[in-house]
Protein backbone atom coordinates (compact mmCIF):
# COMPACT_ATOMS: atom_id res chain seq x y z
CA UNK A 1 0.00 0.00 0.00
CA UNK A 2 2.54 1.99 0.32
CA UNK A 3 4.21 1.72 -2.53
CA UNK A 4 1.23 2.22 -4.40
CA UNK A 5 -0.97 4.65 -3.03
CA UNK A 6 0.98 7.95 -2.77
CA UNK A 7 3.88 8.97 -5.06
CA UNK A 8 7.24 9.03 -3.53
CA UNK A 9 7.85 13.03 -5.26
CA UNK A 10 4.23 14.08 -4.09
CA UNK A 11 3.92 12.41 -0.55
CA UNK A 12 5.00 14.73 2.20
CA UNK A 13 4.36 12.39 5.17
CA UNK A 14 1.55 12.12 7.60
CA UNK A 15 0.88 13.95 11.00
CA UNK A 16 -0.88 10.86 12.24
CA UNK A 17 -3.87 8.60 11.97
CA UNK A 18 -7.46 8.70 13.51
CA UNK A 19 -10.01 6.05 14.71
CA UNK A 20 -7.34 3.18 14.58
CA UNK A 21 -9.68 -0.45 15.19
CA UNK A 22 -7.97 -3.55 15.60
CA UNK A 23 -10.91 -5.84 15.31
CA UNK A 24 -9.89 -9.57 14.98
CA UNK A 25 -6.06 -11.08 15.64
CA UNK A 26 -3.71 -11.47 12.34
CA UNK A 27 -2.01 -14.66 12.69
CA UNK A 28 1.06 -15.62 10.55
CA UNK A 29 0.40 -16.98 7.25
CA UNK A 30 -3.04 -14.67 6.91
CA UNK A 31 -3.80 -12.90 3.39
CA UNK A 32 -4.79 -9.37 3.95
CA UNK A 33 -6.19 -7.27 1.70
CA UNK A 34 -6.38 -3.22 1.96
CA UNK A 35 -8.94 -1.09 0.36
CA UNK A 36 -8.95 2.64 0.94
CA UNK A 37 -11.88 5.19 -0.19
CA UNK A 38 -10.38 9.23 0.28
CA UNK A 39 -13.35 11.01 2.29
CA UNK A 40 -12.12 14.40 2.03
CA UNK A 41 -9.07 16.37 0.42
CA UNK A 42 -8.32 19.97 0.47
CA UNK A 43 -5.65 22.55 0.66
CA UNK A 44 -3.99 23.43 3.49
CA UNK A 45 -4.75 27.23 4.93
CA UNK A 46 -1.46 27.71 6.79
CA UNK A 47 0.65 26.24 3.99
CA UNK A 48 -0.88 26.50 0.69
CA UNK A 49 1.69 24.58 -1.53
CA UNK A 50 0.34 21.36 0.49
CA UNK A 51 -2.42 19.03 0.30
CA UNK A 52 -4.12 17.59 3.11
CA UNK A 53 -6.22 13.93 2.40
CA UNK A 54 -8.08 11.56 4.77
CA UNK A 55 -8.44 8.10 3.72
CA UNK A 56 -10.48 5.96 4.97
CA UNK A 57 -8.66 2.48 5.19
CA UNK A 58 -9.86 -1.34 5.64
CA UNK A 59 -8.32 -4.31 5.72
CA UNK A 60 -9.86 -7.82 5.83
CA UNK A 61 -8.30 -11.07 5.82
CA UNK A 62 -8.47 -14.31 3.38
CA UNK A 63 -11.83 -15.18 4.95
CA UNK A 64 -13.66 -11.70 4.80
CA UNK A 65 -13.15 -10.35 8.14
CA UNK A 66 -12.65 -6.84 8.88
CA UNK A 67 -9.16 -6.98 10.91
CA UNK A 68 -8.41 -3.20 11.00
CA UNK A 69 -10.30 -0.20 10.09
CA UNK A 70 -8.59 3.61 10.49
CA UNK A 71 -8.74 6.82 9.06
CA UNK A 72 -5.45 8.20 7.57
CA UNK A 73 -4.43 12.01 7.31
CA UNK A 74 -1.47 12.22 4.34
CA UNK A 75 -0.07 15.53 3.22
CA UNK A 76 0.32 16.06 -0.47
CA UNK A 77 2.47 18.19 -2.44
CA UNK A 78 -0.36 20.79 -4.32
CA UNK A 79 -0.43 21.99 -7.86
CA UNK A 80 0.36 25.71 -7.55
CA UNK A 81 -1.71 26.53 -10.91
CA UNK A 82 -4.76 25.07 -9.97
CA UNK A 83 -7.42 24.33 -7.16
CA UNK A 84 -7.44 20.95 -7.79
CA UNK A 85 -4.97 18.04 -6.56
Amino acid sequence: MVAGFFSPLSSLGSPGIDELRWAVPVRAGDVLTATAIVLENRRSASKPDRGIIRTAITTRNQDGATVLTLTAINLILANPSSTGY
